[in-house]
């Protein structure tokens, strides 16, 4: 009994005995039978016998050690495991868990019934922490891709929870799997209309947000109305997620969408005071209204918007910027107006708004070369300093724009070329980007500087970085000739650079993609400049040897051919190629090289007869024979037949001029300046990093109807019949009746100026002409002219001059150097007035109109975020002399002041005074 007894394990079971009175004596009676028999001897006569089994109940698991059964599969281990091993009830009957039954029913494993058994006990545990964790771990899960749609029932009867952490994730988890589950996503449709109800703003938007994303169509009554009472109510974020689920309410059930007639409701909000609701109708609008052309626009909407694209954040300002390249302005003085309320958005910090409003300012000056330049030299600055500080993918993106607005206006960013130098620590897309800018970026000026840092770049272990700079040198020694703007100067570069790439040649043995890659930017360069042969042929034999790469070899065959007349060893060099015909074919890329020893040795027999007619009668014998190349084969009897013909029409076809590599030192196929005005289309788009239309990556059923502009050409799209309309301003803006034409909130009403909308290809609610006498308001027109009847024309009255005192001359006229000029050489205004304003006008064109209908004309104006200037000015008519003005009117404070300065010598202050008074009733509209 010691020797068993020390035998045994000395550390304690972990798990503890039942008690004794129901301690089940048979389990640990039969394990120390089976220890005692293991350690102790075994009795005499019995030293081959081997050891009896215990009984079948002996053994929880149905067997001894090392035998099935759940216990079983290895030697003893503690008593404590044997008695209780972990995961089983040591208070259960020894029958139940032998047979398998509740034990094994209890203890399943897998992720999901741990889960279960969690959410089980979820309304009892009053721990936040423990609670949260359990609905994070369900999230988890669903974010890796496991199916716990089991979870779905246990899920909502989590939904009733105080905790908001707690609600957005029981939303979430029901928004993933409500399509797949419609029977049961029922079920959580009445906790989700109490959520959308609550007090809370935050609970009510994630209900509602839940309650549209259940995709479940027979579920739509549900929606309705917790979706309407959302369009009205006050917290923003409730209705711009309401916004939002219109959009899915509109592909998930089209025949609702129309009855609640939410189209007009939409337009109705662009009045919203929240930028992120009036942003949302924006983007719904657009998608909504896509095969129609997009969203309508008419003038009112256009100024209503960019007056507060200020307050909108980026989401918001470029989905206003890409409406805008639809709008035509009615004339110059809009197009600058318009111009002048995107300025302070090109310092915006985000890429993607400055990028729109490019996009805006190159379709508004599309049809003036001088204007676009302008906007260019304005553009410059803060797309430099966008890219350099931008990360890589938003640098990418930029400096592919970059590259096309320099296809688009050269010259305007060539004194920036040391910005596009390459940095070691630039990811390589961005490198390669960079050394093609500078090959376009490259002048007279600057292109030794720009060759020189390329050199540098040679040597890079990159070797597609190598041979793009390689390749952009010889770009830029095809664009600088004698005949460009560079002039003799540009001939200079050409020739050194041409100078520098021969260099590279006796590089084969060391790098042979440079050697490679320089024999065909050579080859390109003296098809631009022949005269420059001698330069290269002294290399070419040497070259020819040890240039490994196809299309090198090719285009030193094929610079030798063109050079036979100045050099010697030209024949030479080629028979060598010409005897070893047979090695060619195991050459890479055997094709090119045979197509180029063909036509090289064609060009050189008719320089050098002699030389040549033997091998090239054996060239045409190998090329006529070989199978290799069907091209090759018919070539060579081509060339073989016009012999026959006469040597005379051969050299005509054989040896006429090569065709010259453009300005920009791509072939034609490779000329990006093709597709330029397609790409401009589609500017601050894929299409411009991808380097091609949408049309060729985007298939038919995701493309966008939009409207073709002629872009370069001032053309916009077709205007349909003039309809009056006007937009509605937010509750914080003050109304503005103009003159002639309606307030944007319709107050007082103010007839309306008929204004044109930009048509969509087709729209579907064309705003119809204006009809004075039937009016019964379509869909743009009651929206946004709120049901006043608009008059069939409109025209600005005249101002009669109220002060007998002054009498203005008719078409003043006034350049601006001597306006700037007269204003500074008076120091003291001659007469100046502030005068409060019932109502803002509503832009500086109906300013500009009302003064000259009273002889006063405009020099400038500007309609600023928070004001609205004008220097206007008129003449005397008995003097000759000018009154000049500037008129300035505070958007907040609703006030107008004017400064009047004028030259006049004899009763100044009554003719200041009365022109003083015929600026402000013309501003005011009286």
């Amino acid at each position: 009994q010691k020797t068993t007894v020390s035998a045994l394990p000395t550390r304690r079971p972990t798990l503890s005995l039942p008690p004794p009175h129901r301690r089940r004596s048979t389990p640990l009676r039969g394990a120390m039978s089976y220890f005692n028999r293991k350690s102790s001897a075994p009795p005499p006569g019995q030293h081959n016998a081997p050891p009896m089994p215990p009984s079948q109940g002996q053994y929880p698991g149905g067997g001894p050690p090392g035998q099935g059964g759940p216990h079983g599969g290895g030697p003893p281990g503690p008593i404590g495991s044997v008695i209780a091993p972990h995961g089983t009830n040591p208070n259960a009957s020894p029958t139940t868990d032998s047979a398998g039954g509740s034990y094994f029913a209890e203890s399943r494993k897998g992720e999901v019934n741990e889960l279960r058994q969690l959410l089980k006990n979820f309304t009892i545990e009053k721990s936040q922490k423990r609670k949260r964790d359990v609905i994070k771990k369900v999230i988890m899960y669903m974010t890796l891709g496991i199916d716990v749609s089991r979870l779905f029932t246990e899920m909502m009867l989590a939904i009733e929870t105080r905790d908001l952490v707690i609600k957005k994730m029981v939303y979430l988890f029901i928004g993933g799997y409500a399509s797949g589950n419609p029977d049961l996503a029922q079920m959580c449709i009445n906790s989700l209309q109490k959520d959308a109800s609550s007090e809370d703003p935050t609970v009510r938007g994630l209900a509602l947000r839940t309650l549209l994303s259940l995709r479940v169509p027979q579920l739509v009554e549900y929606v309705a109305d917790p979706l309407k009472k959302s369009l009205t109510d006050g917290h923003g974020y409730v209705r711009k997620t309401g916004v939002i689920g219109l959009l899915k309410l509109y592909h998930l059930d089209r025949a609702a969408f129309d009855e609640g007639n939410y189209v007009d409701v939409l337009y109705d909000m662009l009045r919203d005071t929240d930028p992120q609701v009036v942003a949302n109708c924006v983007v719904v609008l657009e998608e909504i209204m896509a095969p129609e052309g997009g969203m309508a626009l008419n003038r009112p909407i256009v100024l209503h918007l960019l007056n507060r694209l200020h307050e909108f954040p980026e989401f918001g300002m470029t989905a206003i910027l890409g409406l805008l390249p639809r709008y035509k302005p009615e004339d110059e003085g809009e197009t600058f107006q318009i111009m002048n309320l995107l300025d302070p958005i090109l310092r915006s910090s985000s890429p993607a708004a400055m990028l729109g409003t490019v996009r805006v300012f190159l379709h508004l000056t599309g049809g003036n070369k001088d204007m676009q330049m302008r906007v260019m030299e304005r553009v410059r600055a803060p797309l430099l300093t966008h890219v350099a500080s931008a990360p890589p993918e938003c640098a990418h993106a930029l400096l592919s724009h970059m590259e096309l607005l320099v296809r688009l206006c050269p010259g305007v960013f060539d004194l920036e070329y040391r910005q596009m130098y390459v940095r070691y620590n630039e990811p390589t897309h961005i490198k390669y980007l960079k050394v093609n800018l500078l090959a376009l970026l490259a002048g007279a000026d600057t292109a030794q500087d720009i060759c020189s840092e390329l050199s540098e770049y040679v040597s890079d272990v990159d070797v597609r970085l190598s041979r793009l700079a390689v390749r952009a040198m010889g770009r830029i020694a095809c664009r600088l000739h004698p005949g460009s703007s560079a002039g003799a100067e540009g001939a200079a570069i050409a020739e050194g650079i041409v100078c520098r790439l021969v260099e590279f040649l006796e590089l084969a043995a060391l790098v042979p993609h440079v050697a490679a890659e320089g024999a065909c930017r050579l080859a390109d360069v003296l098809r631009r400049h022949p005269s420059l042969r001698g330069h290269v042929a002294p290399a070419l034999p040497k070259a020819l040897r040890h240039v490994s790469d196809p299309h090198g070899k090719a285009a030193v065959i094929w610079m030798l051919g063109e050079s036979g007349d100045i050099l010697v060893e030209a024949p030479y060099a080629l028979e060598k190629l010409i005897d070893g015909y047979p090695s060619i074919g195991r050459m890479r890329g055997q094709s090119v090289i045979k197509a180029a020893l063909l036509t090289a040795t064609m060009k050189l027999f008719f320089k050098r007869p002699p030389e040549v007619r033997e091998m090239l009668g054996r060239l045409l014998t190998h090329a006529v024979e070989d199978v290799s190349s069907q091209d090759l084969h018919d070539r060579a009897l081509t060339y073989y037949r016009l012999l026959r013909a006469g040597p005379e029409h051969a050299e005509v076809v054989i040896s006429g001029r090569s065709a010259e590599v453009s300005g920009d030192g791509g072939f034609l196929e490779e000329d990006l300046k093709r597709g330029t005005r397609d790409l401009m289309k589609e500017f601050n788009t894929l299409a411009v990093v991808y380097g091609r239309p949408s049309d060729s990556f985007v298939t038919e059923k995701y493309r966008s109807k939009a409207v073709d502009v002629e872009w370069g050409e001032g053309e916009g799209m077709a205007r349909p019949p003039e309809a009056p309309a006007a937009v509605p301003t937010t509750a914080g803006e003050t109304p503005t009746p103009p003159t002639g034409e309606m307030d944007l909130m319709s107050i007082g009403g103010q007839p309306a100026e008929p204004q044109t909308f930009v048509a969509p290809v087709a729209p579907a609610p064309a705003p119809a002409p204006a009809a004075p006498s039937d009016f019964t308001g379509d869909l743009l027109g009651d929206l946004l002219d709120f049901g006043a009847p608009p008059p069939a024309s409109v025209s600005v009255a005249p101002v009669a001059p109220v002060a007998p005192a002054l009498r203005l001359a008719n078409g003043p006229s006034i350049t601006g150097s001597e306006y700037q000029a007269l204003w500074s050489s008076e120091p003291s205004p001659a007469a100046e007035g502030k005068i409060p304003l019932a109502a803002l006008p509503p832009d500086t064109l109906h300013i500009e109109r009302a003064l000259l209908a009273c002889d006063v004309a405009t020099m400038a104006s500007g309609d600023l975020p928070n004001e609205i200037k004008v220097f206007c000015y008129g003449k005397d008519a008995d003097t000759g002399k000018f009154l000049l003005a500037q008129v300035v009117v505070d958007k907040n404070l609703m006030e107008m002041s004017v400064v009047i300065k004028s030259d006049i010598v004899e009763g100044k202050a009554e003719k200041a005074g009365a022109f003083l008074e015929i600026v402000q009733r013309a501003v005011m509209g009286q």
